[in-house]
């Protein structure tokens, strides 16, 4: 079933339609969910288990779903503490409180000292919850910051809208344990929320409407397949199209990704300069000078007609003569346009121009440049504006915008947004958007939906930078790193994963370090 990626109404939505379409009772989710926290507690941290639990209970579903696993993290022989606001409980939390009470859990009276435990869990505020903590969820909320030992976070850390990402604090958690999907905020502000296990428990088939997260399983399912007959024609031809005088590394890293991804042929289209410096290192790429402008070349031409995925953009430069250059390919090229880096500062007019389907691959800043009419949904909502600015490109071409950062959103007109949350600080270097094109181009001759591609090319970058931060260090981590650890990856997705019950995936920690 695929991960969706839920606002708070989506995620209140859904819990209706299990309780009333579906007919599970929300004492049967709360006990699913509870129990999936005391499972996954008790993977995570045996140790701790044995120095006692303290519950930092709220009044609601989430307080409710808190006391189910003290409940069950008693029953299995741990000494288990709560405290608790002073609200009016729900009815289910009331229900939930009373059992775990019977179970031997020890509920501490207001204002004591809390005892040293080995693990808190921090079940105060659910998905719905906006705003700053206050009154005696504040101050719980507070305790729970001073704790100093790890914080399991049921939904959500206290003070994160998982919503729209905004942190009012103070709480942090080590783990956060969700259920059938991940929320907004648990991608929008990773550091907040610490390793995201997203657990099953039961809820019907989500709305295919809703945005989905790029999971291992799915980019396996993408790969485009060999078979042992293939020659170099079928592995697919790619052009990269840049690389003014004095920015040949990044038409050269941009080749170097595709052919990691699978391409058989990758051209180089670029000053003369560049051309010499990819003979030199770069002998698997052919070559075609160009001056990059004002129109395009007979030559270059001939090039964008052989190739079946075109690269735009990786150190062209800018200027006028550049806007009319970017028109000239596009009117050309009949095949998918990765448009990229200096490609995206051309003008709206140039973006649009011809009918190929094309891919914009902007960060923050080049979104601004490409679709400025969007700015103030940028800041607000990036899922809406990735959206917004892929109904207007997609109204003169068929275009995918894929709009970097944590999380990467790919968007197409009318149909449901892919996210991708893999990657790490090591990709906030230059060179790391010249591989992702690489990566989509390759995939992108070989025939993926320009969709597809994009949120695979996305996922390989992002898993790529993992892996060779793992052995290097993020500091340390540079392109020619991460293009080194895609054969890894490659291998890595062709053993499937097992799952295990009730985990349906999980997202390490931002690897900081």
């Amino acid at each position: 079933m695929p991960l969706p990626v839920l606002n708070a109404s989506q995620a209140a939505e859904w819990d209706e339609r299990a309780r009333v379409a579906s007919r599970i009772p929300s004492r049967v989710l709360m006990e699913a969910a509870g129990r999936a926290v005391a499972q996954v507690l008790a993977r995570d941290f045996p140790a701790a288990l044995c120095e006692g639990v303290l519950l930092v209970a709220g009044h609601g579903n989430n307080g409710g779903d808190g006391w189910v696993a003290a409940r069950a993290l008693r029953a299995g022989g741990a000494r288990v503490c709560a405290v608790e606001t002073d609200h009016e409980r729900s009815a289910d939390c009331e229900a939930n409180r009373a059992l775990a009470l019977d179970e031997g859990v020890e509920l501490l009276p207001a204002g004591r000292a809390w005892p040293s435990v080995g693990v808190a869990i921090d079940a105060l505020l659910g998905t719905g919850a906006s705003g700053e903590p206050r009154g005696s969820i504040g101050e719980l909320a507070q305790r729970v910051a001073e704790y100093p030992g790890p914080v399991v976070a049921v939904d959500g850390p206290t003070g994160l809208d998982l919503s729209t990402g905004q942190a009012w604090g103070p709480c942090r958690a080590t783990v956060t344990v969700t259920f059938g999907g991940v929320r907004r905020g648990h991608l929008l502000q990773r550091d907040w929320c610490g390793k995201v296990v997203i657990a099953d428990i039961g809820f019907p088939p989500s709305d295919p409407s809703w945005p989905v997260l790029m999971v291992d399983s799915e980019a396996a399912a993408l790969l485009p397949a060999f078979s042992a007959s293939m020659h170099k024609g079928q592995r697919g031809h790619v052009v990269i199209i840049g690389g003014a005088e004095g920015m040949a590394g990044a038409a050269l890293h941009a080749a170097s990704a595709a052919f990691a991804a699978g391409a058989g042929l990758v051209k180089i289209a670029a000053s003369q300069q560049t051309v010499q410096a990819a003979q030199a290192v770069h002998p698997d790429a052919l070559t075609v000078t160009t001056a990059l402008g004002p129109e395009c070349e007979p030559e270059l031409e001939e090039v964008i007609d052989w190739a079946h995925a075109v690269v735009l953009g990786p150190g062209l430069g800018r200027g006028e003569e550049r806007n009319r250059f970017v028109a000239a390919v596009l009117q050309r090229a009949g095949v998918p346009v990765v448009v990229d880096a200096d490609a995206l500062h051309t003008g709206w007019e140039a973006l649009t121009s011809g009918d190929a389907p094309r891919v914009f691959t902007p960060h923050p800043g080049e979104f601004l440049d490409a679709f400025h009419e969007f700015a103030g949904q940028l800041k607000e909502d990036r899922f809406a504006a990735a959206s917004a600015a892929a109904a207007a490109a997609g109204a003169s071409a068929a275009s995918t915008v894929l709009l970097k950062g944590v999380p990467t959103i790919i968007a197409v007109r009318d149909r449901p947004l892919r996210v991708v949350a893999t990657g790490n600080p090591a990709l906030a270097t230059g060179g790391s958007g010249d591989l992702l094109s690489g990566f989509i181009a390759a995939f992108l001759a070989r025939g993926i939906d320009p969709r597809d591609a994009a949120a695979l090319g996305a996922f390989t970058l992002g898993r790529a930078a993992e892996l060779a931060a793992a052995d290097l260090t993020v500091r340390s981590t540079r392109p020619a790193d991460v293009l080194a650890a895609v054969p890894e990856l490659w291998r890595m997705l062709a053993v499937p994963r097992p799952f295990i019950p009730p985990v349906l995936f999980e997202l390490p920690a931002p690897a900081l370090v």
